[in-house]
């Protein structure tokens, strides 16, 4: 039985099944999740219909969505025929500044202004990048996330191993990570706990976007006062959970947004900022850096505990504040 025409293609040749063995480092992971990495750019409704009609094979027998591939595993992936897609411009390959790296593990410092990942308007973002920049390598994977807008640590696994340990370690609450932020406001306490549950949600142009509400998802952010000014403060944002837009949210939802951002923040005074004054420098960014982590090797079974310097641009803003008053 043939199946639709987005599977066959144009020309009366069929197109030939592929198979595929499955590697240690591609084990564990569901069929389907496999099928959407692999099959990039084929609809997910679609990766779905041909799992559902048998056609995707697993050591020639049938399977279901949720089977978890084994190393050795033969996999038969059925033709699929892509829509035409317009050419998209090749995406350039980029390295950045590595933190650390082994052959489990790339620690890289992401630049302000930089996507993790294409999407939402995004052409490409450092994943692709990175993947472009080093063609050989057999496994590079996103960790977690950063915010476009936001510098620092970014986490990238070499191994689904070390995918899956890092993942649990986030899970379980078993890392550290660390931010510094510069804040509005005449910021009191040394040390402040912010407890407020988030919701997320998609504007309908496609941002996302997250609020405070009632029922939302439960989030914990610990706040250390670092330095201190007239009308601005230095904080050290300790995460006790990792929702979206956690901190941006909590502090702005606080009364004390980010300085720069333009989501969340006072977006009068992040005019103001693009501009010195008498008082201080410019601002042209938003001021949030992922600075400090700390997690367990995933091969070693060892603390790792790594940092990135406040970018210049930070560093400059606040030395031009002077002296701070605590």
């Amino acid at each position: 039985m043939k199946m639709q025409s987005d599977v066959v293609p144009p020309s009366s040749q069929a197109l030939a099944a592929t198979f595929v063995t499955i590697t240690e480092e591609e084990a564990g992971q569901r069929i389907d999740n496999y099928l959407l990495r692999v099959c990039k750019g084929v609809p997910k409704s679609h990766i779905y219909r041909i799992l559902r009609s048998g056609e995707v094979r697993v050591n020639k027998g049938r399977i279901d969505q949720l089977y978890r591939l084994a190393a050795g595993d033969l996999v038969r992936i059925p033709p699929i025929r892509l829509a035409e897609k317009t050419h998209t411009a090749p995406v350039p390959g980029a390295e950045f500044k590595i933190v650390h790296e082994d052959n489990h593990l790339l620690v890289i410092d992401k630049p302000a202004g930089v996507a993790v990942h294409g999407g939402s308007g995004v052409s490409y973002g450092v994943i692709e990048q990175l993947r472009a920049a080093r063609p050989d390598a057999k496994f590079l994977e996103l960790v977690h996330r950063l915010d476009r807008e936001t510098s620092g640590l970014l986490l990238l696994a070499k191994k689904r191993s070390a995918l899956t340990n890092l993942h649990e370690q986030m899970r379980d609450g078993h890392t550290d990570k660390r931010y510094l932020a510069a804040v509005a406001g005449d910021w009191i306490n040394k040390r402040q706990h912010v407890k407020l549950p988030l919701h997320k949600f998609s504007t309908p142009d496609g941002e996302r976007r997250v609020v405070v509400q009632a029922g939302g998802m439960e989030s914990h952010t610990i706040f250390n006062l670092l330095r201190k000014w007239e009308s601005f403060a230095l904080l050290e944002a300790e995460l006790k959970t990792g929702r979206t837009h956690q901190i941006r949210v909590h502090l702005a939802s606080s009364g004390f947004p980010i300085l720069g951002d333009e989501k969340y923040g006072d977006f009068a005074l992040n005019k103001q900022l693009q501009k010195a004054d008498a008082t201080r420098g410019a601002l042209r960014r938003m001021f949030l850096h992922a600075y400090k982590i700390t997690f367990t090797h995933p091969e070693t079974g060892k603390p790792l505990t790594l940092q990135a310097p406040l970018p210049a641009e930070c560093d400059r803003f606040l030395l031009s504040l002077g002296q701070a008053m605590n």
